[in-house]
């Protein structure tokens, strides 16, 4: 391993451990505006040490409290979001397994969800309208898996009933990832079989990376079918990657 490599990825692992602590020790004395600082600024820090800057396009200003849906593509998504606008995620639960970034995204708060288990799907479906109803912004990534960059799978649209019931608006994000040309980052696709270590080390080991995060028009949920608010987000998020191909 080269020798700037090596020195990149110790910074990282240095960072994930200084993440642990912070949720270990302050995030429970913190209020919530203290804990959306944190989690700002070791976002911030973190994409910077992996040479990842953030663009905000602002189709329509972030709300403050909403069910936040975007495209997924790589494992640098939460930390995009987490940069501009944090969030309490719900992912997917083989990201709690993840090395040192899976115990971060539980000490943060991130709701985890196993695959085709609806006994659990019913709890957490339950924790979200909770938290929206604390005025938090909870983020999803409906898609349910990573896809390609430019590509959008269909929405899984279960969890969009969350929004419904806690009677807040559904905020489309585009995520997309860019080189100097202004076309998708050819390191940053984590589709396939490609694991989290190959991706951290592509990304790393890359040219800098343009992370584009667009906040798009909300979506009222009032009186609305999880179905048609899932297939409304979809075609918003796929719209706006159009423009950024």
């Amino acid at each position: 391993m080269k020798l700037w490599l090596a020195l990149r990825l110790a910074r990282v692992l240095v960072h994930l451990v200084a993440g642990l602590a912070t949720c270990a020790l302050l995030f429970p004395l913190a209020s919530k505006g203290a804990r959306e600082r944190l989690t700002r600024r070791w976002s911030r820090k973190l994409l910077g040490i992996c040479r990842v800057t953030v663009e905000q396009v602002e189709v329509a200003p972030a709300l403050e409290h909403a069910l936040v849906v975007a495209n997924h593509v790589s494992w640098l998504d939460i930390f995009v979001i987490n940069a501009l606008h944090p969030c309490r995620f719900v992912a997917k639960a083989e990201i709690r397994s993840w090395p040192v970034l899976g115990w971060l995204a539980a000490g943060a708060g991130t709701i985890f969800i196993a695959r085709g288990n609806r006994r659990e799907l019913r709890h957490i479906f339950k924790g979200i309208v909770t938290v929206l109803a604390q005025g938090q912004r909870v983020g999803l990534f409906p898609e349910g898996t990573t896809s390609k960059q430019g590509e959008v799978l269909p929405f899984h649209a279960n969890l969009f009933e969350a929004a419904i019931d806690a009677k807040v608006a559904v905020q489309p994000f585009a995520l997309a990832y860019l080189d100097g040309a202004g076309r998708f980052h050819p390191s940053i696709d984590y589709v396939g079989d490609t694991t989290f270590v190959d991706s951290m080390f592509a990304i790393l080991r890359g040219p800098p990376v343009r992370a584009r995060l667009s906040s798009l028009a909300p979506i009222d949920a009032t009186g609305a079918h999880r179905r048609e608010l899932a297939e409304q987000t979809q075609t918003a998020v796929a719209q706006a990657l159009v423009s950024d191909s």
